[in-house]
């Protein structure tokens, strides 16, 4: 039988209403059961406005206002209406035009969000498994962020079941952002998950430290550039970090250095690589850090299947480059309002990634690039991938992110930002013996902080801008 999020958490506030689903670090908690009826009286409210099932409501809130968002979102989603997840990071005109694109008929922020008063009936009836539930943005790193939906069936998938997902933890840390698609996995571990989610309002180094130390947090989800940070603050030598049995990393690959150090930072912990896309959840691969393959994704988890194809969808062997994809366990997702774009990449129940990589004999995926990230150069096609492994084994690299720039013989060349210590000098020389001729940095600067978006992946397009 097909359950929902609403369903889910009116199962859960009415088997343990006492129970703390979520707490925001300074911000306060939230049981079950005060998540039931807070988002019951969001939906009344709603109702109250004018809002009807199908219709499209914006969810603008900052870290900060988890516990809101989680209530509005839930409220949103009892009406019938449809959730925009966005992050209040997001400039102005980006945010407008994301709202515009799906006809939003309102926006609900912190502070603004409708509630009947106490002794507000629950809906009546909860939205169908099949109905639209949420249109969540790109990162549009690459391109323009498109709005892919995904229906209730798609969010609630594999959730409800006997054995809840974290057992072996009574607290799950993570600083996720709200708005991310590696958000919304969060949110739904808040509802069907076995540990109380905790989360603070902003990331740094040491707050998350403290925050993972304070609760004895058994899990604990991060992004790499969170990693990396906290390797570098050496956290894990002012805090205790014992307790993490399973330290996820989500949203972008995970370098073999900063597993390996993560390895030590955490002594008692399983490091998990987890690589989806918006479009392609809940499908994913998971890999647990293995020295002897320190640069796969992983396999196929969670009912779905990877395969390596053309760009028309046909197989290739193992070994063999060619595009990822994914295919979904769940009812596949689609870009909202765009039926060119959801042809090109979502087709009989696989999603295209946008990656390039090939599957070992065992079937652990490896990335060679984003597709749109490959450097052609001459007569080469440079991976960024590879190149920022061998950057990062540099001892004085913190971060290190690489991209192409124009170049007047070969079209396009090499460029590595870095972030540390490390002289251009000594990173010429270091990466001269490691690399081909043509995948050498012809450029190379310095920053003191790589360009992420709000999802916490680095902005390409803005560091080009730094080397122009």
């Amino acid at each position: 039988m097909s359950v929902t999020l609403p369903g889910l958490l009116r199962q859960r506030a009415a088997a343990d209403p006492g129970r703390v689903a979520m707490t925001v670090h300074g911000s306060g908690s939230m049981t079950f059961g005060e998540w039931e009826t807070r988002s019951d009286r969001v939906a009344a409210g709603l109702a109250g406005r004018g809002v009807r099932p199908g219709d499209r409501v914006g969810l603008v809130f900052g870290n900060g206002g988890w516990l809101e968002y989680a209530v509005a979102f839930f409220g949103v989603a009892k009406a019938g209406a449809v959730a925009v997840p966005l992050s209040d990071r997001l400039a102005a005109p980006d945010a407008e035009a994301m709202l515009a694109h799906c006809g939003a008929a309102t926006v609900l922020r912190p502070g603004e969000v409708p509630s009947e008063p106490g002794g507000a009936a629950a809906p009546a009836t909860l939205p169908e498994p099949g109905a639209l539930a949420q249109i969540l943005y790109t990162s549009g790193t690459t391109g323009r962020p498109k709005g892919v939906s995904a229906t209730h069936a798609n969010l609630a998938h594999g959730c409800g079941g006997r054995r809840r997902p974290f057992a072996h933890s009574r607290h799950l840390a993570h600083a996720f952002p709200i708005g991310t698609n590696a958000g919304q996995w969060m949110l739904v571990n808040a509802v069907d998950a076995h540990p109380e989610v905790v989360t603070l309002p902003v990331f740094t180094p040491a707050r998350f430290a403290a925050l993972i130390e304070h609760h004895r947090a058994g899990t604990a989800f991060l992004v790499p550039a969170m990693a990396i940070e906290m390797l570098a603050a050496r956290v894990h030598e002012r805090h205790d970090l014992s307790s993490v049995l399973l330290l996820g990393s989500a949203a972008a690959p995970l370098p073999a250095r900063v597993a390996a150090g993560l390895s030590g930072a955490f002594p008692n912990s399983t490091i998990t690589n987890y690589y989806t896309s918006t479009e392609a959840a809940p499908a994913q691969t998971v890999m647990i850090y293995d020295p002897e393959r320190p640069t796969s994704v992983g396999r196929a988890a969670s009912g779905g299947a990877v395969r390596i194809a053309t760009a028309g969808g046909e197989p290739l062997p193992s070994g063999v480059t060619g595009e990822v994809w994914m295919r979904s366990p769940a009812a596949v997702r689609a870009y909202y309002g765009d039926a060119a774009a959801t042809g090109e990449v979502f087709r009989d129940g696989w999603v295209r990634m946008g990656d390039l990589g090939y599957l070992d004999a065992d079937g652990y995926l490896y990335l060679v690039d984003r597709e749109s990230d490959v450097i052609k150069s001459g007569a080469y096609k440079v991976s960024t991938i590879h190149v920022e492994e061998v950057v990062y084994q540099h001892p004085g690299v913190t971060e290190a992110a690489v991209f192409g720039v124009p170049h007047p013989t070969l079209g396009k060349a090499v460029a590595v930002a870095v972030v540390g210590g490390v002289t251009h000098e000594d990173l010429r020389i270091f990466l001269k013996g490691r690399l081909a001729p043509h995948e050498l940095p012809v450029r190379l600067v310095t920053v003191d902080v790589l360009p992420r978006n709000h999802g916490g992946k680095v902005d390409k397009r803005a560091l080009r801008e730094v080397v122009r």
